[in-house]
């Protein structure tokens, strides 16, 4: 078997797991992604990503589970018998071939002829915008120009699936903008299939179909970009899809999906993720830039620190009883300066935390 089939309909990860001795890296991953999906796996450093990834490759084997395209079972191949382009976070070039040679090293792993690498690799070379630096070492090129390189060579063999590992983490700020792009124009022209994982949540959030979110081994939430951003499933999920603000507070009145929390010496509103009740303790996530001074605002703090970013300011700031809270104000504050801070009842999020004792 030289390849699995360019045209599956769909991945199925089912119930896949993976220890390291007694460490479980993976636990019991399920996940379907449809043919032409972009997929990222996103989460801190530890939680299984890239174990995922490399399960999914075959560089590492399964402990538990399977990995399924369409009806044919993966996970007890070869990685070259699975046809899958990786791109690396190193892009684990070789440095003493040239860019051409490099891209058509797996053509010719394939035995395929000269005339057809030579066609497929002036092809994908055109295809990421280096057909002028096809004769040079990847020691001449930039880090940019040598990660479009590994892509090219991932994407030569027309693989039914591209999985990359943090491939932008080594360029600096503006390249991995303009990499960005440069990925998701791939993906779309090319067609495949496409898991990337990643740290970054702005990455996740740009490039991404939808986003699964790991934690500690396991699934916490899958869905599309905005659904993740706006209303996180559970309250880690927000926290690392840049919910900063995530407050213990007591739970004083419910109401139509809606709910009331005491902070201080005032009430807060929002929106309720899940059930509770008056009384119960509640973790309140806000976002820096939902939370800014205005009038009436029921949050009274005071300014710790205050760093300009372009256009607005973001800040820290610590209540009456020592909460520090992080905020964004479109006018310059200073350190000392008392605020009424406050935000959009629907930008912020209550979800359940510990449950009222019960009367006895």
């Amino acid at each position: 078997m030289t390849g699995v089939s360019h045209d599956f309909r769909k991945l199925r990860l089912d119930c896949v797991s993976r220890s390291f001795g007694l460490h479980n890296a993976l636990r019991d991953v399920s996940l379907e992604v449809a043919r032409g999906e972009f997929i990222a796996l996103l989460g801190p450093s530890g939680c299984g990503k890239s174990t995922a990834l490399n399960c999914l490759a075959g560089l590492l084997p399964l402990t538990g589970g399977g990995i399924w395209l369409d009806d044919t079972r993966i996970d007890r191949l070869k990685p070259e018998e699975r046809g899958f382009g990786m791109v690396f976070q190193n892009y684990a070039l070789f440095p003493h071939m040239s860019v051409e040679k490099n891209v058509g090293f797996g053509l010719r792993m394939q035995g395929r002829g000269k005339a057809e690498i030579d066609g497929k690799v002036a092809a994908a070379l055109n295809l990421v915008r280096l057909d002028d630096q096809r004769h040079k070492l990847p020691g001449q090129l930039s880090g940019g120009q040598q990660q479009r390189v590994a892509i090219a060579r991932a994407i030569v063999i027309e693989p039914s699936l591209v999985l990359m590992d943090e491939p932008l983490s080594n360029l600096d700020a503006k390249l991995r903008l303009e990499m960005r792009a440069e990925i998701r124009r791939i993906h779309n022209l090319v067609g495949s299939t496409t898991i990337y994982v990643t740290h970054d949540q702005d990455e996740a959030l740009s490039l991404a179909d939808r986003i699964v979110v790991m934690r500690d081994g396991m699934v916490r939430q899958v869905g599309r970009p905005d659904e993740l951003y706006g209303r996180p499933s559970h309250a880690d999920v927000a926290e690392f899809m840049g919910y900063r603000n995530l407050l213990r507070l007591s739970v004083t009145a419910v109401t139509e999906g809606m709910a009331e929390v005491r902070i201080e010496q005032a009430n807060l509103r929002g929106s309720l993720i899940g059930a509770a009740r008056t009384g119960d303790i509640a973790i309140v996530a806000i976002r820096p830039d939902d939370l800014t001074p205005r009038i009436g605002g029921p949050i009274r703090a005071t300014v710790n620190s205050a760093e300009y970013r372009g256009r607005d300011f973001y800040g820290i700031a610590s209540t009456g009883s020592g909460q520090e809270l992080f905020f964004r104000s479109e006018y310059r504050v200073a350190v000392g300066e008392v605020l009424d801070l406050g935000a959009d009842p629907q930008r912020v999020l209550v979800y359940p935390g510990e449950a009222r004792p019960p009367v006895s």
